[in-house]
């Protein structure tokens, strides 16, 4: 016990000397050149990402007690390898830059969000017909860009496993469920799904989303909609054929208990828009690192909503919703290894075909230098569907050039190829958004016999994978 608290103090204390060292001699504009760098600086990230996906599957027990050393084992993996190469100055700017312009926020955020979401209580039980499910499921898809796809999906997959508890195929109601609550429909506001927030947080608008992604979004989420009720009337039907099973929550009124979080929640969106919308010109430097007055205003009020949401919500609200703080516990310690390991990633990609991953770059860019969006759409979408779809989204963004103004200008199909990419293939597997396992986990708590992580691959493949070659053709062909 003495040995662990004497290594803690120890390492206290040189966090405290590399702090003062690093802000004492960091120089201005101190960075990382990308084009300086090989591709072996990205192993880190894919390291960890790849533990993400493979670990809670091979060795549950090991990733479910150990995933925050794992991470930060991960991080270490840049941090010491850069200290050495490029000292104390530029290692903490890169590190501050990252932590206090993109995690904080990126965290904060997600936060408010589930914590508020947490509070909203939906009582009662319906009977699980195809006009129900499918009505659920197209009110979960309309107000996860408001409410965040981890908030609506946390909001509504309970009532929606107790509503088919008593069919003996019901599935096929949660893996929809995935697709179209916990990924796609989160397609309209940097509030609806993380990577939108981080294009937000790059100085993308906030309507931006709304008016470019609509289509694409509506498309998909309506033809969904359609197999899904087909598919739900058949089995439905099929149902009917065996004995019925005990119904373990019989049906009775609904009813909505919390309403003063939904007012709160609406409180995030304008504290979210109010940060893209009001621009005082007002900034602090921390380290040569400007912090925006609106950006910070924001990050308070959420953290203030997010207080008054819990100090006013009553306990047995959340004991119904199941709440606890694990899975955003979870959320901090992976995205905080994350946000680290991609610094020197995202250096390489801005160096573009002068960086060691240019054969990357050449494959989203035709011979005369112009994006191919087709390729931008697949590739940001297959790496977000086994990787996480934030970062995915970041790598591409600043493979596009990182300019928000341009990618919203004369790019904007590109950014539109690369948004909709990691928002809607987030839903190929369980692992591409950070929902989809939560409610894989729930489901299977309840007693829905979810399919295995390839079995939801082939689930996807039949009914996602033909949805996104349509919209290629419409969209991204040119």
């Amino acid at each position: 016990m003495q040995a662990r608290t004497g290594v803690r103090r120890a390492l206290a204390s040189a966090a405290v000397l590399l702090l003062s060292a690093g802000v004492s001699h960091a120089a201005e504009g101190a960075h990382i050149n990308g084009a300086a760098l090989g591709a072996y600086w990205a192993i880190p990230f894919a390291g960890l990402l790849l533990s993400i996906a493979i670990m809670p599957l091979a060795a549950p027990d090991i990733w479910h007690h150990h995933y925050g050393k794992i991470s930060a084992a991960w991080a270490l993996a840049f941090i010491v390898p850069s200290l050495l190469m490029y000292g104390v100055s530029v290692t903490l700017y890169e590190l501050m830059h990252t932590v206090l312009l993109e995690y904080i926020p990126f965290l904060i955020l997600l936060f408010a969000l589930f914590t508020v979401a947490g509070g909203v209580l939906i009582k009662g039980n319906l009977h699980g017909s195809p006009g129900l499910n499918t009505g659920i499921l197209g009110i979960g898809t309309l107000i996860a860009s408001i409410t965040g796809t981890t908030g609506a999906a946390m909001l509504l997959i309970r009532p929606i496993i107790r509503a088919n508890d008593n069919r003996r195929h019901n599935a096929h109601v949660i893996v929809f469920f995935i697709f179209l609550v916990a990924n796609i429909g989160g397609s309209l506001t940097p509030l609806g799904d993380p990577p939108l927030f981080l294009g937000f947080l790059k100085g993308v608008s906030f309507f931006w989303p709304a008016t470019h992604l609509f289509l694409p979004m509506l498309l998909v989420a309506v033809i969904l909609l359609a197999v899904f009720y087909v598919l739900d009337w058949y089995l439905f039907h099929i149902d009917e054929d065996y004995p019925p099973k005990p119904d373990p929550t019989p049906d009775s009124r609904l009813r909505i208990v919390g309403w003063i979080n939904i007012a709160l929640l609406g409180a995030i969106v304008v504290a979210v828009l109010m940060s893209g919308v009001w621009k005082p010109g007002i900034s602090f430097t921390v380290n040569h690192i400007e912090i925006e007055l609106q950006n910070l205003a924001r990050d308070v009020l959420l953290l203030l909503i997010a207080w008054i949401s819990w100090k006013i919500t009553r306990s047995d609200i959340r004991e119904g919703n199941g709440f606890t703080w694990g899975p955003i516990i979870e959320v901090a310690k992976l995205f905080a290894g994350i946000f680290i390991t991609i610094i020197p990633a995202i250096a390489i990609l801005k160096a573009g075909m002068n960086g060691s991953l240019s054969s990357v770059v050449s494959m989203v860019t035709d011979s005369q230098g112009q994006p191919i969006n087709a390729m931008y759409f697949w590739l940001a979408g297959i790496l977000s569907s086994f990787l996480d779809n934030a970062p995915t989204y970041l790598v591409f963004f600043n493979m596009a050039g990182g300019d928000a103004q341009q990618l919203m200008g004369p790019m904007a199909m590109t950014l539109l190829a690369i948004s909709a990419g990691a928002v809607f293939m987030g839903a190929n597997t369980y692992i591409g958004n950070a929902p989809n396992f939560m409610v894989k986990a729930i489901a299977e708590e309840r007693g829905v016999k979810m399919p295995s992580f390839f079995g939801y691959m082939g689930w996807a493949a039949i009914f996602l994978l033909p949805l996104f070659a349509l919209t290629t053709v419409i969209f991204f062909r040119g």
